[in-house]
């Protein structure tokens, strides 16, 4: 997936200012994103804080390393069933 140029705290920043009156297509011409991205990442990020964003991220490394951990469990798993169903 590719990285995004923002961080979470700079696009709830982007977000907040559209929130304190600005236009949509100006905050978007002033950093440089697309309407599409400024949409995508309101509704993402719309009402949060810095801190709930971080919270989020780590909640969300936390889930990617428990599913890659399941995924090799189960791996191992069918890899032992299939050796223990062959007849030696």
């Amino acid at each position: 997936m590719k990285r995004s140029r923002f961080t979470e705290e700079q696009i709830i920043g982007i977000l907040r200012e559209q929130e304190a009156g600005s236009k949509t297509a100006d905050v978007c011409r002033k950093h440089g994103v697309s309407s599409a991205t400024f949409y995508k990442w309101k509704a993402a990020y719309g009402g949060m804080d810095v801190s709930q964003a971080r919270k989020l991220k780590v909640l969300e490394d936390e889930n990617a390393r428990l599913k890659r951990l399941l995924a090799d469990a189960l791996l191992d798993n069918a890899v032992l069933k299939e050796v223990a169903s062959k007849n030696w």
